[in-house]
């Protein structure tokens, strides 16, 4: 199987090589119709991946400032892509994101087919904005051309890569207390292969089951990690304070996953396994807590 993957160098990107080790990586403009169809043209895939986007850094208050360039790429970017593929009947994956909610859905989590409800962000605005789109041009039926759309939200491993969700919060001295979805990339990867073999279409949260605040994360850090690590609780009502722009919290159901019979760690035994390893990492001997 040929892969294209785009935005190689990434967070996520750099994580779906280690599954697609042999995908070519190549430097486009994804909102430059020209550039992307020489591309296509050129490396002939059976699948490509987009894991190209604007998330802004160091987080996605970046995007309020550089709204063009988020836009650009985030949404004209994915039309292009779109456009470029249906036209010669490629396959592709698209890395979306699940920030588009806020709120729990009366406590079921929210499902691929629930309609975004977060604008609260510039960031936000532009993955559903994009989403909605590839729904109202995509064909149902999917096949040739089809599109998998995937949504992890607030990403986390193992690793010492700054955009590890884990990595982030230790940077902050006060931590939100918030119950949210998150997704252990390991577990993701190895979905989203799963997935692609059967070349799978439509939208699919990509979030572990159950659910934990940033501020239980930094905890069980501490506990694991680093127990002189010192930070506060940052209650969710005293979030604008320290923030530029809104912040998604919400909880997304995994249901349609666990029905096409894919299985994700529970979110605390991945958080474990995460912990272990940045313990490792740090050269500390790993040990059970």
């Amino acid at each position: 199987m040929r892969v294209v993957l785009l935005g190689s160098t990434g967070y996520i990107g750099q994580h779906l090589l280690s599954i697609y080790p042999d995908a070519r990586t190549p430097r486009v403009d994804i909102a430059d119709p020209s550039a992307v169809a020489a591309m296509l043209d050129d490396e002939r895939p059976d699948v490509l991946i987009n894991a190209a986007g604007k998330t802004g850094r160091p987080n996605v208050d970046w995007c309020e400032q550089h709204k063009e360039e988020t836009l650009r790429v985030n949404v004209m970017g994915t039309l292009v892509l779109r456009e470029a593929c249906a036209a010669r009947g490629i396959y592709w994956v698209h890395m979306s994101s699940g920030c588009i909610y806020a709120g729990d859905a009366g406590g079921a989590g929210f499902t691929e087919d629930d309609p975004p409800n977060f604008a609260g962000s510039y960031y936000s605005r532009t993955k559903a904005w994009s989403e909605q789109m590839l729904k109202d041009l995509s064909s149902p039926e999917g096949g040739r051309g089809g599109i998998l759309i995937v949504r992890p939200r607030m990403p986390f491993d193992g690793t010492m890569h700054d955009r590890n969700l884990i990595r982030k919060l230790v940077r902050y001295s006060r931590v939100l207390d918030e119950p949210n979805s998150l997704t252990y990339v390991p577990d993701m990867l190895q979905a989203i292969r799963i997935l692609v073999e059967r070349g799978a279409t439509g939208i699919y949260n990509m979030v572990n089951p159950g659910t934990l605040s940033p501020y239980a994360i930094m905890e069980r850090y501490r506990d694991i990690v680093d127990p002189g690590h010192a930070f506060e609780r940052l209650p969710v009502s005293r979030l604008g304070t320290t923030v530029t722009t809104g912040r998604s919290n919400c909880i997304l159901s995994c249901d349609k996953l666990l029905r096409e019979g894919i299985a994700l760690l529970h979110v605390e035994e991945a958080l474990e396994s995460a912990l272990q390893h940045m313990r490792a990492h740090a050269g500390v001997a790993e040990v059970r807590l």
